[in-house]
């Protein structure tokens, strides 16, 4: 029986894990990967302390103090989360843990096209960071696909690295992108946006050669030679293992207050996948911090924080 299982190990989950820790709780994090989506930001020069740095190298950071800390941390996709008589129990495909605790950290991942080819060419050509990989295609041709400021403001990224041509495509006539932004993108030489089409196939041999088009009016296909195609298309977050235990809103967020807290007594909730409006590294190590001390606060009875603060 651990006094905590965190279900996440990106920057919130992995500062709830140091502060659970460094309060002798018995901890175990379980997660697909190590760093989440900092891991897809090549240079973090926000997280105060830290001038510049790799999001890879400051997750990994993190994870060095967490271990040193007495931190238990296992590779595993939760796929059920439950409430027991005794607290809860983390459910993977192979095993199942049992906790008196647990701190929801499970973040978001890109929304994909699932279409053929997307998954064989995917960090061989196919990105979804923008900012991390942008600086990659010097002299090349990219395609960059959505109707967003993410899009429009990627493929103006792309352009200004030194793309030779950017292919800016998206399903709709109309964008969704600010005016603004979009002026800059169809005054740009280096940008060509494409309506209404949408991507049916990605195609290429060890690394991405083209990529296939319909336009969504006259049902035409075309396909485009590309070294590259970046994905902006939003990101999606998977709460189905605990859409029985916590309150979920409609942008199938967790619901938590100011506290971390979720509608489950005993279940906390920190970083992307959660109510709180901005989607930031800094943020997210900022609430899985708030997340553990209210786990440890209410493993103590209250007793845990003796400060005023804490009992208000």
């Amino acid at each position: 029986m651990y006094d905590v299982i965190i279900v996440g190990a990106g920057a919130a989950g992995l500062t709830a894990a140091l502060y659970t820790g460094r309060k002798n709780l018995k901890t175990l994090v379980v997660s697909v990967d190590v760093g989440g989506q900092c891991n897809l930001t090549s240079s973090i020069e926000n997280y105060p302390g830290i001038e510049k740095m790799p999001g890879f190298q400051l997750t990994r950071e993190m994870e060095k103090q967490v271990k040193k800390a007495g931190v238990e941390v296992i590779t595993g996709k939760v796929i059920k989360v439950e409430k027991k008589s005794a607290g809860f129990v983390v459910k993977t495909k192979s095993k199942e843990f049992e906790g008196k605790t647990v701190i929801l950290a499970i973040g978001r991942v890109p929304r994909t096209l699932d279409i053929p080819g997307e998954a064989d060419y995917l960090g061989k050509g196919v990105h979804t960071c923008t900012t991390c990989d942008a600086p990659l295609y010097g002299k090349k041709t990219v395609a960059v696909i959505g109707g967003g400021n993410s899009a429009v403001d990627g493929a103006l990224e792309i352009s200004r690295v030194g793309a030779e041509k950017v292919y800016l495509i998206h399903r709709r006539v109309d964008f969704r992108a600010d005016e603004m932004t979009l002026e800059k993108a169809k005054k740009d030489k280096k940008v060509e946006i494409m309506t209404p089409y949408s991507p049916v196939e990605i195609k290429g041999d060890k690394f991405v050669k083209s990529i296939v088009l319909k336009n969504n009016e006259t049902n035409e296909g075309k396909e485009l030679k590309v070294d590259g195609v970046f994905l902006e298309i939003g990101s999606i977050v998977n709460t189905s293992l605990v859409k029985d235990l916590v309150e979920i809103n409609e942008s199938n967020e967790i619901v938590v207050d100011t506290r971390g807290r979720t509608s489950q007594e005993g279940v906390f909730a920190a970083g992307d996948a959660t109510t709180v409006i901005y989607k930031q590294c800094i943020i997210a190590a900022g609430e899985g911090a708030k997340a553990a001390l209210e786990a440890y606060n209410y493993l103590t009875g209250g007793k845990g924080l003796g400060f005023d603060w804490a009992k208000k």
